[in-house]
């Protein structure tokens, strides 16, 4: 359920940020229009926020300048520790996107970046449908992630990765869960939610499900 990757996030999180600048030119394509891509997914939150993978913060202060109310999931203890110290005001709590604490408030918008592809794809259908079940009707899920339009896509851009010698990018196009825009809509629609997608760079999506009413089509 993508906590196998807590290595990862631990070992990663005092670096993220230098990460997503550009610094690292491996991922600077997968980086490209960075504030752009949590500035949309914030100005599409509504209501009460639930994020996952809270990472160092970056779009949970877009979300709290914007007026908005936020809780905050983050499975690791080195990024909740940065966290912390950036904006104390934020409320992050230890889970993840299938195992976190019970929520008592009423959650409008579900939000996360550079996350979703932790899980499988049996994880991911897991994740939405409870998500579909905390959602009210019109409750929107708002993620941005790396995506591909086919499998071949996905192929085709590690080879690309090994050709440039990229050979972290490409071993982490290849070890982790990237799925393609069909099983997302496919999984989306199973559970009561219309979809729509939205490419912001080579590598990520952003995508946008709001829940419709269960007996729509009967």
């Amino acid at each position: 359920m993508g906590r196998e990757f807590l290595p990862l996030f631990n070992e990663w999180a005092n670096s993220y940020d230098d990460t997503i600048s550009g610094s690292d030119k491996e991922y600077r394509t997968v980086f490209e229009r960075y504030d752009e891509i949590l500035e949309e997914v914030a100005n599409q939150a509504e209501g009460n926020v639930l994020e996952f993978g809270v990472g160092t913060g970056n779009l949970s202060k877009k979300i709290i300048e914007k007026g908005q109310e936020l809780i905050g999931i983050e499975p690791s203890v080195a990024m909740r520790k940065i966290v912390n110290e950036k904006y104390p005001s934020i409320q992050v709590l230890d889970g993840d996107f299938l195992e976190f604490p019970t929520i008592s408030e009423t959650i409008n918008s579900i939000v996360s970046t550079y996350a979703f592809h932790h899980l499988t794809d049996l994880e991911k259908e897991d994740a939405i449908r409870k998500y579909a079940s905390l959602l009210p009707s019109h409750g929107k899920i708002i993620f941005a992630d790396t995506v591909f339009e086919t499998e071949k896509a996905k192929q085709d851009m590690i080879e690309d990765a090994m050709k440039k010698e990229y050979h972290r990018l490409a071993n982490d196009l290849k070890s982790e869960y990237y799925t393609t825009i069909e099983v997302l809509r496919q999984i989306f629609n199973r559970n009561h939610f219309d979809v729509t997608f939205e490419k912001m760079n080579d590598f990520v999506w952003l995508f946008i499900a709001t829940k419709h009413d269960q007996v729509r089509g009967k």
